[in-house]
């Protein structure tokens, strides 16, 4: 059986598990339903001191990581007065404090870390603000919907909000010391819309990708398959207010063939915008990655990577990187459904954001991992003219790079997926139920996939290449790598299927130290926590600790409800 994508299930699993909640209106000031520490009651677990919760630090002159990328670049790079951690101290790490997701068995958000607090969303919709040092909590805002995107944080009347979006097609801005809704935007009406990239804020502009669900919606043979084109959304930081919205395919999307179940077909459709988008200060522009269309005609804005004028949202330029590529779930099975596309795939979806480089010749670059197991450098300043192209794995829809490289001065560190699952006899050793069908159980394949691989960042020649260590055996293992690296200098951290999160030299790819997070947890705030496979969101290094969520159990993955603090010595 074919398998189906990572990038988009991966990115909407757990949107079935959410109750149908309606969507908000265009723009709104909400009451306030954050629940601060004195309100959550002082004999809960883990709840900081009331005193405590009023205060916030200037997050951008102490030890920060904001959003998806820790800066506009997205290159994923803490630089050594932010990460306070040296390469020869990261063999000292241990577990300091564990917090739980009540009734959750997802962990896919990554953490913000800013003032002295982390930030973090959940698949039961809770947005989280936990103190750095000690995890207790100052409040949970429940936005009503789940919450994959990173939180990104700024500044506004002198005071801080948290910005982030949610599967229902909002964007929530909510004042940071007090929990408290500022205004919510719904910014894409489309009924399988989903936003699952971290906003952007670039000055008093916030930029948010949309993507959707219809790729799965598909499946169905009754669904008019497909008229979702993916975009990004320009919005006043301050009121929520649209300023331009910009679709990846120009053409709306019209009536064409019928199915062979009699329904009829539309398109163009899909070329989804998946992760944050990167900004250029010095052009004053946005960069896009963008999937697979959904649905006939392919167009040339899929599997590409787009640039927008970031005052006018005007496309300026697009590097398409595969062509043809029109894919749904539909074509998944072994006899393709009514709705699959001509094409039926390859489905090589760009799932993560493009990093935007300085060369040591005086240019820049735009780098971006693909699917299709393909690393591709271009030139932002020559119209996206492809710079080098680099191969680090075999590629397919689970395969290839998922979430995302990170990138010092000199190299660009890549962590491949190539995963491969089996559907087995439900009771087989190590094997998971899908969290889609009761009936069907997935097991990883335990030899196929993984390795983490250093690239130059001026040709895309391999510097190193470090395998995945091996499963050793143990059942339901997967050497896959697809969450999103993460580097500090001299050290690369990198998290697998295999619940392990491994730091590696950034000098020659040796592995110098290896958390194993598939295990029980006490937690600080009293819930039954466990962690499990590795996948989406990477690890966030500030003041001398690195945080980490744990449990993603899709396609044979293990489930899982924790974030974990590490810290020297675990003091």
């Amino acid at each position: 059986m074919q398998l189906f994508r990572r990038c988009l299930l991966g990115a909407i699993a757990i949107s079935a598990l959410a109750s149908g909640t309606p969507g908000f209106a265009q723009q709104s000031n909400k009451p306030n339903n954050g629940a601060a520490a004195d309100e959550v009651g002082s004999a809960s677990p883990g709840v900081c001191p009331a005193a405590a919760a009023t205060g916030f630090a200037d997050p951008m002159i102490i030890p920060h990581w904001n959003g998806w990328g820790v800066d506009s670049s997205q290159r994923r790079f803490q630089p050594a007065e932010m990460a306070q951690l040296a390469a020869e101290d990261v063999p000292r790490l241990k577990l300091k404090w564990a917090f739980g997701f009540p009734g959750a068995n997802f962990a896919f958000a990554q953490p913000t870390v800013m003032g002295g607090r982390v930030f973090v969303g959940s698949v039961g919709g809770k947005v989280y603000s936990l103190d750095a040092n000690t995890g207790c909590t100052y409040w949970e805002f429940d936005a009503g919907a789940p919450v994959r995107s990173a939180i990104t944080i700024g500044p506004d009347k002198g005071g801080w909000l948290a910005y982030f979006s949610d599967r229902r097609g909002n964007v929530h801005a909510v004042d940071v010391v007090r929990g408290e809704a500022v205004w919510t935007a719904h910014v894409e009406d489309h009924p399988a819309a989903l936003l699952t990239g971290a906003p952007m804020l670039a000055g008093t502009t916030l930029f948010v990708p949309i993507s959707s669900r219809e790729e799965v919606t598909a499946t169905d043979p009754k669904y008019p398959c497909c008229n979702f084109r993916g975009s990004v959304v320009a919005l006043q930081a301050s009121t929520g207010k649209a300023l331009w919205k910009s679709y990846t395919i120009a053409e709306e999307p019209r009536a064409r063939a019928m199915s062979s179940a009699g329904v009829q077909l539309s398109g163009p459709s899909g070329a989804a915008v998946w992760s944050s988008p990167t900004f250029d200060p010095m052009k004053d522009m946005i960069y896009v990655t963008t999937g697979d269309n959904y649905s006939d005609p392919p167009t040339d804005t899929s599997d590409a990577i787009l640039a927008y004028s970031a005052v006018s949202g005007k496309m300026v330029w697009s590097r398409q990187v595969t062509s043809g590529d029109a894919y749904n779930v539909a074509c998944g099975g072994k006899e393709p459904g009514p709705n699959c596309p001509i094409a039926k795939g390859p489905d090589l979806d760009f799932g993560s954001s493009a990093i935007l480089v300085n060369l040591s010749n005086g240019k820049r670059a735009l780098i971006a991992g693909q699917k299709s197991g393909v690393v591709t450098a271009v030139d932002p300043d020559r119209g996206g003219v492809i710079l080098w192209q680099t191969r680090v794995g075999h590629g397919s829809p689970l395969g290839g790079v998922q979430w995302g490289p990170a990138a010092d001065d000199s190299k660009i560190y890549v962590a491949v997926s190539d995963t491969k699952i089996d559907r087995v006899a439900p009771g087989t050793l190590g094997a998971q139920t899908s969290p889609f069908n009761p009936n069907v159980t997935w097991l990883l394949d335990s030899k196929t996939g993984g390795g983490l691989h250093a690239l130059s960042l001026e040709s895309g020649e391999e510097v190193w290449h470090t395998p995945h260590p091996g499963c050793n055996d143990v059942p339901g293992c997967g050497p896959a790598q697809s969450a999103a690296v993460t580097a500090i200098p001299g050290i690369v951290f990198s998290g697998g299927i295999d619940g392990h999160l491994r730091a590696y030299s950034s000098d020659d790819g040796r592995i110098v130290w290896d958390a194993d997070t598939k295990r029980e947890y006490r937690t600080v705030n009293g819930v039954a926590a466990r962690g499990g496979s590795m996948d989406g969101p990477g690890a966030v290094v500030v003041g001398g600790m690195l945080y980490v969520g744990s449990g993603y159990g899709l396609w044979g993955g293990t489930p899982g409800n924790v974030l974990l603090a590490y810290s020297l010595d675990g003091r």
